[in-house]
């Protein structure tokens, strides 16, 4: 049997229909690097200390010092969690007693931000931390927010997965296109943490998964040529100028529920998309509906202007796909396959490494020293040189080299942190553990097979003719094609 790739070959690989695909697909992910990460700003802390009430009844020098002031990073600050007791400075106040003079403010008993907390205005003019106060005994809340996202983002992705392999890729992702939208839009009318936090767990589920879908779309459709270049610049680049913009709508919005206004309206940008982007004929042929398949290909075919096979997929073939479909899968099917397993495990931890690296960089921007909107920005702009740099690499290089280099690179730098003086030794503890979780995943790389230049399995029962874990390929493919004609044979039967 012909290869998918072999049989839409006559379309070639850059044609109007794969430009078509290969931008409107690369267009629908721009909003993702817009509203993937907005939490950067709208939940960050700015500056804070305890509130001191206009009526308290305190001199102007008493006022000045009832805040304590405590060794931050090698300098004296003021404190952001205590304040001295008012009652006590009322009554020195009174008594006309002066600061530091008359009276050892070390000696004065301490108490937490009663009245509230007065919070700097000078970069933002409201964040979620500001406005529910995220911050002293409740600031775990502010990164429990971004874990409660990522949560959402690992269940939808999975869910998601299941759900586009079984009623396919294009209602799926417009489908998450609309739930990421209705969600973030929902979110600007959050009336407490709790409700933010929840609503989030929904943005994260269905923002990343059609990410996941687009990507899996363009690979599949697009050929192999072009998919290398949608893989690397059309998917990461459209995300990376979409995280350009982002520092840019903060700058002119510091109001958080005005922030996440235009991240609600970028899904505006998905309406068009739909008369754009099809479905995928490989999805098609996989769950037997070839005339849908064959009608995508015409079309592709009559858009690229070459002829069409009056056969574009032969009768065997057709046998073969509707025979694949009346042969279901699940997740034990993976699990009885010690090779696929393997190799799930090793994406799996290599995935989770490069994310954590990622956005654990990436969340500590505002952090910074300097303009957190002009650190955001240098942080996205740096991603466009890396993407080419990537698709250079995919282009010429053996894939265990791509990932493994600049596993090494990334983990050798974040590890040289370190040595950057000033400041709590536990600063670097994330430093540490990502950079040697980095480097350790780059040595992990030699472990999986070499798929450069080859033909990637399309089917969990192809997933043994991998040479580097499991059988031997020409023992698979036989067992494979045994397999396909004994299900052909009792089709016809």
């Amino acid at each position: 049997m012909r290869e998918y790739d072999k049989i839409t070959s006559f379309l070639g690989s850059w044609g109007p229909f794969q430009r078509l695909v290969f931008f409107s697909l690369a267009f629908s992910i721009l909003p993702n690097g817009l509203v993937g990460i907005y939490i950067v700003f709208v939940g960050d802390t700015p500056p804070h200390e305890c509130l001191v009430p206009e009526e308290s009844n305190i001199s102007a020098g008493w006022r000045n010092v009832s805040i304590p002031l405590v060794e931050t990073d090698g300098a004296l600050r003021r404190h952001s969690c205590r304040r001295y007791r008012l009652d006590l400075l009322r009554n020195f106040s009174l008594l006309n007693l002066v600061p530091h003079m008359d009276v050892n403010l070390s000696q004065v008993p301490q108490e937490g931000c009663l009245d509230g907390w007065k919070y700097s205005k000078d970069v933002y003019q409201s964040t979620i931390v500001t406005e529910w106060d995220l911050v002293c005994e409740n600031e775990h809340k502010e990164p429990l927010t971004s874990s409660i996202y990522f949560l959402g983002v690992l269940v939808g992705t999975f869910i998601s997965g299941q759900l586009s392999d079984r009623y396919g890729r294009r209602p799926v992702l417009f489908g998450t296109m609309a739930m990421q939208t209705l969600t973030i839009f929902i979110q600007i009318f959050s009336p407490s943490w709790e409700a933010f936090t929840a609503i989030f767990f929904f943005v994260g589920a269905s923002g990343f998964s059609n990410y996941v879908i687009g990507y899996v779309l363009g690979s599949e459709i697009l050929s192999p040529g072009t998919r290398v270049m949608f893989c690397s610049l059309g998917v990461f680049m459209a995300s990376g100028v979409g995280g350009m913009l982002l520092p840019l709508f903060a700058f002119f919005l510091r109001d958080w529920r005005l922030l996440v206004i235009p991240m609600a309206a970028s899904g505006l940008l998905y309406i068009p998309l739909w008369w754009l982007i099809p479905e995928s004929p490989r999805w098609l042929l996989s769950q037997g509906r070839v005339e849908e398949a064959e009608a995508i290909l015409r079309h592709a075919g009559r858009m690229n202007k070459v002829p069409v096979p009056d056969v574009i997929f032969t009768p065997a073939e057709i046998m073969e796909a509707q025979a694949k479909k009346e042969k279901k899968h699940n997740m034990l099917d993976i699990l009885r396959s010690c090779n696929a397993v393997a190799l799930i495990i090793i994406c799996s931890i290599l995935w989770m490494v490069i994310t954590m690296s990622y956005f654990g960089l990436l969340l500590n921007t505002t952090n910074l020293h300097g303009d957190p909107y002009f650190n955001f920005f240098l942080s996205a702009l740096v991603e466009i040189p890396a993407y080419v740099t990537a698709m250079l690499l995919l282009r010429f290089c053996p894939r265990r080299f791509c990932q493994s280099s600049t596993l090494f690179l990334g983990g050798a730098i974040i590890l040289f942190i370190q040595l950057v003086p000033t400041g709590n030794c536990y600063r670097y503890l994330p430093y540490l553990l990502i950079g040697t979780l980095a480097v350790f995943s780059g040595l992990l790389c030699f472990v999986l097979p070499e798929t450069f230049g080859t033909v990637l399995p399309e089917t969990i029962a192809e997933m043994q003719t991998v040479r580097r874990m499991g059988r031997s390929k020409d023992k698979v493919m036989n067992s494979i094609s045994k397999e396909t004609s004994s299900v052909i044979h009792q089709a016809k039967l």
